[in-house]
C-alpha cells in the first residue's frame, strides 16, 4: 500500500459489518473528502507530520456525539485535541515557530493544556480541530528549514528538536489510538520509515526513564531487540555518565509497537510481553521505569 494512503488511514475506515440503513458509508465518504495530507516539513520531522495527518483523518470521521465522549485523563475528544495543540505550541515557542491560540502564560504543559482547553471550550469541535491542525502545520513548516540539532525544551527537558518532535509524534500516535479504540476503529501502525526513528527514541530514553524513576543503572547496559517492521537492535548504557555501552548486562526482546506504547504510558510494565535475559532483575527494572516520562 502506498505510504501516503496509509497516512490517511483508509484501512481503519473499512468496516466489514455495516448495519442496513447505516449512515456510516456516507460519513466515511465525507471524512475522506475532508482529509488532508501531511504538511511538508524536514525529513526528520516526517514521523510527526504523518501522525498529525493520521489524527486529522480520524477526527474527520467524528460526529457530534464523539466530541463529547471522554477519551483519556477525564478529557473529552475536544479537550484531548486541545491538549495536543497546547504541547505542540510549547515546542513551537521553544524554537521560534508561530504559536496559535491564547497567549502563553504558564510554560509547563499541564498549565498550558488547561489554558488552551478553556479557550477551545468556547469554540466548536471543528474549530478546535482546525486550530490544532493549524498549530501542527505551522510547526512543521518552521521545521523544514531548521537543523535537527537545534536546542528545544519542554517541561524543563532540554534536548535537540528532532527528539522533541519524535516525542510529539509518539504522543500524537498514542492519543490517536486512544480515540480510535473508543470509537471501535482499527488504527494502522505508522509506516516503517516513521516507526523506526520513533522506536530509536524510545530505546534511547531508557537511560532517562531509569534516572527519573530513581533507579541506579550506572555502569550497566541493556540490549533491546525490537521485533517487527521498524524494529532493530540497541545497546543502551543506563548511566548518564557512560559515553559508550558495555557488554549487555540484561536483554529485552519485545514487539516494536508494544514497546513504543509502553514508553508512551500504555500497558502494565509488570505484564508487558517480553523475552528477558541476563540480569532479570535489571531487565524488570528497565521495563518498570519505561513509562516514567509519559504524561497526560
Amino acid at each position: 500500500m502506498d505510504p501516503v494512503e496509509r497516512l490517511y488511514l483508509d484501512a481503519m475506515m473499512e468496516d466489514p459489518a455495516v448495519p442496513a440503513g447505516s449512515l456510516r458509508p456516507q460519513l466515511l465518504a465525507g471524512a475522506r473528502a475532508r482529509r488532508r495530507p501531511a504538511a511538508p516539513t524536514a525529513a526528520w520531522a516526517e514521523p510527526y507530520a504523518g501522525r498529525v495527518a493520521a489524527m486529522d483523518a480520524l477526527l474527520a470521521c467524528a460526529v457530534d456525539d464523539d466530541w463529547s465522549r471522554v477519551i483519556v485523563e477525564g478529557w473529552t475528544l475536544q479537550e484531548l485535541v486541545a491538549h495536543l495543540a497546547a504541547k505542540d505550541g510549547l515546542v513551537a515557542a521553544s524554537v521560534g515557530a508561530p504559536v496559535l491560540g491564547p497567549p502563553i502564560g504558564a510554560t509547563d504543559s499541564l498549565s498550558r493544556t488547561h489554558d488552551v482547553q478553556a479557550y477551545e471550550r468556547a469554540r466548536s469541535p471543528e474549530q478546535t480541530r482546525r486550530d490544532w491542525r493549524a498549530q501542527a502545520d505551522a510547526l512543521c513548516r518552521h521545521l523544514a528549514d531548521l537543523p535537527p540539532t537545534t536546542p528545544a525544551s519542554l517541561d524543563g527537558l532540554d534536548a535537540v528538536v528532532s527528539d522533541h518532535i519524535l516525542a510529539r509524534g509518539l504522543e500524537t500516535w498514542v492519543h490517536t489510538s486512544d480515540a480510535a479504540q473508543m470509537a471501535g476503529i482499527r488504527l494502522p501502525d505508522p509506516i516503517v520509515s516513521h516507526l523506526h526513528p520513533t522506536a530509536d527514541l524510545c530505546a534511547r530514553l531508557l537511560t532517562f526513564t531509569m534516572l527519573f524513576s530513581g533507579m541506579d543503572g550506572a555502569g550497566r547496559t541493556v540490549q533491546v531487540t525490537l521485533t517487527g517492521e521498524g524494529g532493530g537492535d540497541w545497546l543502551i548504557p543506563l548511566g548518564l555518565e557512560q559515553t559508550e555501552p558495555g557488554p549487555p548486562d540484561a536483554r529485552i526482546t519485545a514487539d516494536v509497537v508494544a514497546f513504543c506504547f509502553l514508553l508512551g504510558g500504555r500497558g502494565d510494565p509488570a505484564e508487558f510481553p517480553a523475552e528477558l535475559g541476563g540480569d532479570l532483575a535489571l531487565a524488570r527494572d528497565v521495563l518498570a521505569s519505561a513509562p516514567a516520562l509519559s504524561g497526560p
